[in-house]
């Protein structure tokens, strides 16, 4: 659903910057909750406040509720079947190569300003090498990604 949030808010529709989705998407990452519905209400209250909020989590939950509760009983039905297991197979690497290329396009923002690399790098090494968990993670890196914010906006 990121990359397709990403998209429409984006390269789409415009309410948002590139800088200003990774930076919204930061913070949803660190509250609890979904990040995507997090996003909507972010997005949503940005623009007609609690209503706002409101409208955006609904229209952003409401149809996919409905599909995911249409295929769940299709699955109950067909799921012995191999080729249902072959779909989705195929179904998870198009998950993954999605958010891959969301995760790319938000890398390029990050060139803009180079030192922000040093948080990227940090970040991944601490969660793919270290394998520690996401309160670790913005511990470690919030204050060298804060230090590097305050430089770019004195800039």
């Amino acid at each position: 659903m990121l990359p397709w949030a990403r998209r429409t808010i984006v390269e789409e529709e415009q309410w948002l910057s590139s800088e200003e989705f990774s930076a919204t998407l930061g913070i949803c990452q660190i509250v609890p909750g979904p990040n995507v519905t997090n996003l909507a209400v972010c997005v949503g209250s940005r623009f007609c406040g609690v209503t706002g909020a409101i409208a955006a989590v609904l229209g952003l939950s409401l149809g996919p509720i409905c599909i995911v509760i249409l295929l769940a009983l299709l699955y109950n039905h067909f799921r012995d079947l191999e080729s249902v297991r072959g779909i989705l197979r195929g179904i998870s690497a198009v998950g993954v190569g999605l958010i891959a290329s969301t995760g790319f396009k938000m890398l390029k923002d990050e060139f803009h300003y180079p030192p922000s690399l040093l948080v990227v790098v940090m970040v991944m090494i601490a969660a793919s090498f270290f394998h520690l968990g996401l309160g670790w993670v913005v511990l470690i890196a919030s204050p060298v990604a804060l230090f590097l914010a305050w430089h770019k906006a004195k800039r």
